[in-house]
């Protein structure tokens, strides 16, 4: 059966993620930098019976990338779904900016989705199924001070998936982004603790709650699906009603 590769899975909803497709009966290639929570989400997708590898890299590194890419196409029989869960906030205002603080993260939130992209294309063609999904946010749709990198390329994510859609999909690779709220994940941890701003978001947010990493992975899971088998070129927002009616 084709596996689906999923970044950043270690922690946070790219563990939730690969925890949920093993969970449906989909062998998974899991990446992340952290060998220790690499290997914890391994085992977790092992317990559901399906195939699983795993690689502990930098995504950002390129011929990392590609070796890692050649064991798990050696691995298993085929590749027909992407998820790029791996992100970093880079917490820097515009009037501090520097180009390296700028560059590590678009490097890995946007310029490394593209990359992956790229170097799959041909397999995803191949599965005849083949589906994508860019994790954005929606700080792609509204921006925040102390943001401007992560929201530059969680909206360049935006734009990725349509264009990037409009190639494949005459080839039947459907390519979609989810855009998260407030997620109780280990990224947002910090933010949260800061003065009164899990509260107010909890207040702000209609459904009365923050989201947890299964919520995200379980919209991530029906986008890879066949229920979602029209949908392309597209984003889909789990926030629990925040953008309803504000943001952050």
């Amino acid at each position: 059966m084709n596996a689906t590769l999923v970044t950043g899975a270690a922690s946070g909803i790219g563990r939730a993620t690969g925890i949920a497709l093993a969970r449906a009966g989909r062998p998974v290639i899991l990446w992340d930098l952290n060998e220790d929570g690499l290997n914890a989400t391994a085992e977790a997708c092992r317990t559901f019976g399906i195939d699983v590898s795993t690689a502990t890299l930098d995504v950002t590194n390129e011929s990392a990338r590609r070796a890692a890419l050649d064991a798990a196409q050696e691995y298993h029989a085929g590749i027909n779904g992407l998820v790029h869960a791996a992100g970093v906030s880079g917490p820097q205002p515009i009037s501090a900016f520097t180009q390296l603080e700028w560059s590590a993260v678009l490097n890995v939130n946007l310029t490394t989705a593209a990359a992956l992209t790229h170097e799959l294309h041909a397999p995803l063609i191949e599965a005849g199924d083949g589906a994508v999904v860019y994790l954005s946010s929606i700080e792609g749709f509204f921006g925040h001070q102390w943001l401007p990198a992560y929201c530059a390329s969680k909206a360049g994510l935006l734009g990725l998936a349509r264009a990037s859609a409009h190639e494949l999909g005459q080839f039947g690779v459907r390519v979609n982004c989810v855009c998260p709220g407030a997620v109780q994940t280990p990224m947002l941890e910090p933010f949260l603790d800061l003065g009164n701003n899990r509260a107010t978001i909890i207040g702000r947010t209609p459904l009365g709650r923050l989201a947890q990493p299964d919520d995200i992975a379980d919209a991530i899971v029906f986008l890879l699906s066949p229920a979602a088998r029209f949908v392309n070129g597209t984003s889909l927002v789990v926030d629990g009603g925040l953008t309803a009616i504000s943001g952050i």
